[in-house]
């Protein structure tokens, strides 16, 4: 669809043709029916830090009514090297204004890796967000189950409900035990987290310490407070200390035997184009471009098998809002998935 671009992390539709794709440095650009446009949608490198790998502009969202109220959030690394989550509005049809920045929330990175940096509206119009655990390597101050802090978490978000957000009344801390933004905890770092958009359920791909990638799922409907595990497990073995009751165990795995280092989440094909395919769950690995297909069976068992090899380094799957599939290769290219032939 598109090629050239600088690093791109992210692909997300504002309910029109457009392609609006994520460059790690600070950049949204558009593609269109006419192709990739010059002037960018939104430049703010001049606040984005992206001097490792896990840094820089990470994530973007749309708000559910984008096309009246205009407004978008993105997720990036600052100066500091820590992450905001920030407000912007535009005309729907035009660019953004860069100096129209409002902060919703910030947290402290204590290390530059493993910054999650996904966003997404849920079927109950609420903001999701990504965060990993902070970084370095096994969790050091085992901040993924530390319910104290936003690190290694699902956070849940009413940006609609106040400014700049509101706590939604059924967040598992919401009357304390923890910080009441928290959805879901014991994450590593979730690369990439989507939404089906017919059933509402919930996919994320986390990213392994050094033996194991998985897939989590959270059906439509599942209570918040859940566990996945990290770091008293990775995948389906123990990491560090005793396995405490009631985790949440991922509903695929591969090893870093098998192939791949770095899982990238996905998403649930809904293109008409590809009726054989509906309902498939897709995802991906960063280091040996292969990519899965995901699905539970009529008896609810998970099937899973590798489907191709791109030879991409993937860094994100993205859908358009007439449903197709889009996978970008961090050299710089945009793919949509079709039929052969």
């Amino acid at each position: 669809m598109a090629g050239g671009l600088e690093s791109p992390v992210d692909l997300q539709n504002a309910g029109d043709e457009r392609l609006f794709v994520v460059e790690q440095r600070g950049v949204i650009r558009v593609i269109d029916g006419s192709g990739l446009r010059d002037e960018p949608f939104l430049d703010i490198q001049d606040r984005v830090f992206d001097l490792t790998n896990e840094q820089g502009l990470l994530g973007l969202a749309f708000h559910p009514e984008f096309a009246t109220n205009g407004a978008f959030y993105v997720n990036y690394t600052r100066g500091t090297g820590d992450t905001i989550i920030a407000r912007f509005v535009a005309d729907p049809s035009e660019t953004a204004n860069a100096n129209g920045e409002q902060t919703v929330l910030g947290y402290d990175q204590p290390f530059p890796n493993h910054n999650g940096g996904g966003m997404a509206f849920g079927p109950d119009g609420l903001l999701y967000i990504g965060s990993g655990d902070g970084g370095a390597a096994g969790d050091p101050e085992a901040r993924a189950q530390n319910l104290d802090t936003l690190l290694g978490k699902l956070l849940r978000l009413d940006v609609d409900g106040a400014d700049p957000y509101a706590i939604p009344p059924d967040n598992p801390f919401a009357g304390g035990g923890g910080r009441p933004e928290i959805w879901a905890y014991g994450l590593r770092n979730p690369w990439r987290f989507a939404f089906d958009s017919v059933t509402g359920d919930l996919f994320i791909g986390d990213v392994g310490q050094n033996q194991w990638e998985e897939i989590d799922y959270l059906p439509h409907g599942t209570a918040g407070g859940v566990n996945f595990g990290w770091d008293f497990r990775e995948g389906p073995e123990l990491f560090e200390g005793l396995t405490p009751p009631g985790l949440t165990e991922p509903v695929a795995v591969y090893s870093h035997a098998e192939g791949g280092c770095s899982v990238t989440g996905g998403v649930v094909v809904r293109d008409p184009t590809l009726p054989e395919w509906q309902g498939l769950y897709l995802y991906g690995d960063f280091c040996s471009g292969l990519i899965w297909g995901l699905y539970q069976d009529s008896a609810g068992a998970w099937q899973n098998r590798v489907l191709f090899q791109t030879g991409f380094q993937i860094t994100s799957f993205g859908t358009g809002a007439d449903g197709g599939v889009y996978v970008l290769d961090r050299a710089g290219g945009v793919f949509r998935l079709s039929r052969a032939g």
